[in-house]
């Protein structure tokens, strides 16, 4: 299984925020029934590596369907074969870290 956190920039839209194209973005992962938290730089999705893939040419798309004139995809794909990371995982090992150190 894999993480991908994915950001879309849509550009030559009306107003520099993207906030409603994000939003747009959210409401068709949850009608898809996507594991994913959105973040202030992207949004992290679960699943297996090859349907993420899928999954980010359509959010891609997305944004032109709603009037979008150029789109700008970042996409980082984590994919660990020897076990399944869940969304947090990488969060929560740093954090027990720091707490083993704390005096």
């Amino acid at each position: 299984m894999a993480l991908m956190q994915i950001t879309i920039i849509p550009l030559g839209t009306e107003t520099a925020s993207v906030g409603r194209y994000v939003a747009d973005i959210q409401e068709l992962l949850a009608a898809r029934g996507v594991d994913f938290v959105l973040n202030d730089m992207g949004t992290v999705i679960h699943g297996k590596a090859a349907e993420l893939l899928k999954l980010a040419a359509d959010i891609h798309e997305h944004p032109f369907s709603k009037g979008a004139q150029r789109v700008v995809t970042q996409i980082v794909l984590d994919e660990r074969r020897d076990q399944d990371p869940a969304i947090g995982d990488k969060t929560k090992a740093v954090k027990d870290i720091l707490a083993e150190r704390q005096p």
